[in-house]
């Protein structure tokens, strides 16, 4: 059971990228799924939200420059991600809460960093 993010890497402002998280071992669809994301020294902060059935809710400072969403029949969550700015820079982690009982999982972050 684990949760693998990818895409991050080094973007200029006004840029974008396309972070995924890929499921194994779970029943992806019986999860909710969340993007989080950290800045050394700071606390963890939830950006982004997507249920089974794709509701999503965003926190205002990514509202309209991010956009969440995911493939159950794959076990996957994307986070589209465009208009960088500097101010976007940490590690990016993805989340999965069960619709029953059960822990929640977390992946182990991608860096994403954006500067000229």
């Amino acid at each position: 059971v684990q949760l693998v993010e990818s895409g991050g890497g080094l973007v200029q402002p006004g840029g974008s990228l396309r972070l995924t998280c890929a499921s194994s071992g779970i029943i992806f669809s019986h999860y909710i799924m969340y993007w989080y994301r950290q800045v050394p020294g700071k606390q963890r902060e939830q950006i982004a939200s997507i249920t089974s059935s794709s509701s999503t809710d965003y926190e205002d400072s990514v509202k309209g420059r991010f956009t969440i969403s995911r493939n159950n029949r794959e076990g996957e969550m994307y986070l589209d991600m465009t208009s960088l700015k500097p101010e976007d820079t940490a590690v990016y982690y993805c989340q999965a809460i069960p619709l029953g009982t059960g822990l929640p999982l977390w992946g182990k972050g991608t860096l994403v960093t954006v500067s000229s």
